[in-house]
């Protein structure tokens, strides 16, 4: 039977690794889908890409891209506080059973509010901020926590 090279202690850790991982992708994947509908609809709003691709410049990007930019300033707003916290958290010898609820439930919140986000779906969008909002909170209480009484 093959060892693990993580230990108990470390499951925090992995937990935050595989966090980032997920809502890195999912603040990469909001961006990179901004710029492939502006080029999917032949406009650029910056001149040097309007003259290499031939297509016009305009200074407003269509309301599909505006949304996506929006939801992503929306997960940008979120995602780098918890990240922040939760790296804190673990350097504050914070534990993976309580680590991995907070970090499940945020990710699940954030990819649900950027689909919702994207379909414009309400109450949906404002039900998967709030729970994510939520879970920030209890992340800092954590630290709070970890710091006072650890």
């Amino acid at each position: 039977m093959q060892q693990s090279i993580w230990t108990a202690a470390d499951a925090a850790l992995v937990a935050y690794a595989i966090t980032c991982v997920v809502l890195c992708l999912n603040l990469l994947t909001l961006w990179a889908s901004s710029g492939a509908i502006r080029a999917k609809g032949g406009v650029a709003i910056n001149p040097e890409d309007g003259a290499r691709y031939g297509v016009p410049v305009s200074e407003i990007d269509p309301p599909t891209v505006a949304r996506l930019l929006r939801a992503h300033r929306n997960a940008e707003a979120t995602i780098y506080p918890f990240l922040l916290l939760g790296l804190l958290f673990v350097f504050t010898g914070g534990k993976a059973a309580i680590a991995i609820p907070i970090f499940a439930i945020f990710v699940v919140a954030r990819i649900a509010h950027s689909i919702v986000y994207l379909k414009a779906m309400q109450p949906w969008r404002t039900i998967a901020f709030a729970v994510s909002l939520v879970a920030i909170v209890v992340l800092m209480g954590a630290v709070v926590h970890n710091l006072l009484f650890a």
